[in-house]
């Protein structure tokens, strides 16, 4: 029989649009990608977003200062208690209130803890993204831990509120630090078996090795933050910039790898647990008794005047911007989320890869979309 041999430059290709979401699961949320595809191949990405739009800054204008610290945990609801803290801060700095150190000390292991709950929950779904099941069982078990220590203090599990200007709502409680303290060998026991189960896996490997490149200069041209800029060699750590709470007491690694590829943001969050979980282990058998709350008035003004405050949450750079005009209320709130600048960078990822790399690419970039649709 002869062989017919095909000449490819005789085919002929045609661009074609396509609607990602706003209803699917690779798009971790209400979100809306609409895609110019040549065959498989991304040839642009355009987000559409609003789908899940709630006017939380404007909100802010008509609630009080204690009020509004309610909202921010319904943005990056996996980042609930940083989020908090970051108003918190931005209020005290604003009235001038030195809180208590173990406030200080509190925040800064709750903060943490949150972080590695966040984490765990990206690793569970980042394996279910590209094929891999089992992880997500697994996460969700060590991820289980963390959420019964923050229902035991916080009384809840996910959104907590659970910073108040000049401290915390509740003291910690009796449990607290045994729990902890039980958590912390626990994870570093398993995280080699996570490593073992998906890091090393070569199908994984080849999924996120060289893809979704983003180079240095281009994470920071698009304002990229926490471990997607991490992972191209930008130092963008804000507990390091610009230490707050009880970071300034504590030694920890900043977690930079430079390939600026899946693998690398991959390799960021996994180091990160390990470094958070160094904080909580420098600061839980430490924690002074000197109250948990500043004294602030019932009805708090702010002075007129600008006030910013930085966070690091488990997606980057949270910024709180306030406009007081010393009323009641804010006059203007702006928050700088992580997500939305991080989503710039997924139009430059994308492009030249087929669509289940671009799923994979949005999982290393793990979105929050009311974190980027306030």
């Amino acid at each position: 029989m002869e062989q017919v041999t095909l000449n490819t430059a005789d085919l002929k290709s045609q661009e074609y649009f396509l609607n990602m979401g706003p209803q699917h699961p690779a798009t971790h949320g209400v979100l809306r990608l609409i895609l110019t595809l040549d065959g498989e191949v991304v040839k642009n990405i355009e987000p559409d977003l609003g789908y899940i739009h709630r006017s939380i800054e404007k909100q802010c204008e008509y609630e009080g200062y204690k009020q509004i610290i309610h909202l921010t945990d319904r943005m990056d609801y996996l980042s609930a208690h940083i989020n908090n803290e970051a108003v918190a801060l931005a209020i005290e700095q604003a009235l001038e209130i030195e809180v208590p150190e173990r406030v200080k000390v509190i925040r800064t292991i709750m903060g943490e803890l949150t972080r590695i709950a966040s984490h765990l929950l990206w690793w569970g779904v980042m394996g279910m993204d590209v094929g891999a099941l089992t992880t997500f069982m697994y996460a969700f078990r060590d991820r289980e831990m963390i959420n019964d220590i923050m229902e035991e203090t916080c009384g809840a599990r996910l959104t907590m509120s659970y910073s108040t200007p000049g401290g915390v709502m509740f003291d910690l409680h009796p449990n607290f630090q045994k729990r902890v303290k039980e958590f912390i060998p626990h994870l570093r026991r398993v995280i080699p078996k996570y490593d073992e189960l998906l890091t090393g896996n070569v199908i994984f490997q080849k999924r996120m090795k060289g893809v979704g490149y983003l180079s240095k200069e281009d994470a920071i041209s698009l304002g990229a933050s926490g471990p997607v800029a991490r992972g191209s060699g930008v130092h963008s750590d804000i507990r390091k910039i610009k230490p707050y709470s009880a970071l300034d007491k504590v030694d920890f690694k900043e977690i930079i790898y430079t390939e600026g590829d899946n693998l690398a943001r991959y390799k960021v969050r996994m180091d990160e647990m390990l470094e958070s979980l160094n904080i909580i282990e420098q600061l839980i058998d430490n924690i002074p008794d000197d109250g948990i709350q500043a004294k602030t008035k019932a009805l708090i003004k702010l002075p007129k005047g600008e006030f910013l405050q930085r966070v690091e949450t488990a997606r980057g750079d949270l910024g709180v911007y306030i406009v007081s005009d010393g009323k009641k209320n804010p006059y203007r709130v702006k928050f700088r989320s992580p997500g939305f600048s991080n989503l710039n960078a997924l139009i430059e990822m994308g492009k030249g890869h087929l669509i289940a790399d671009l799923v994979a690419i949005m999982s290393t970039l793990d979105f929050v979309v009311p974190d980027i649709d306030r």
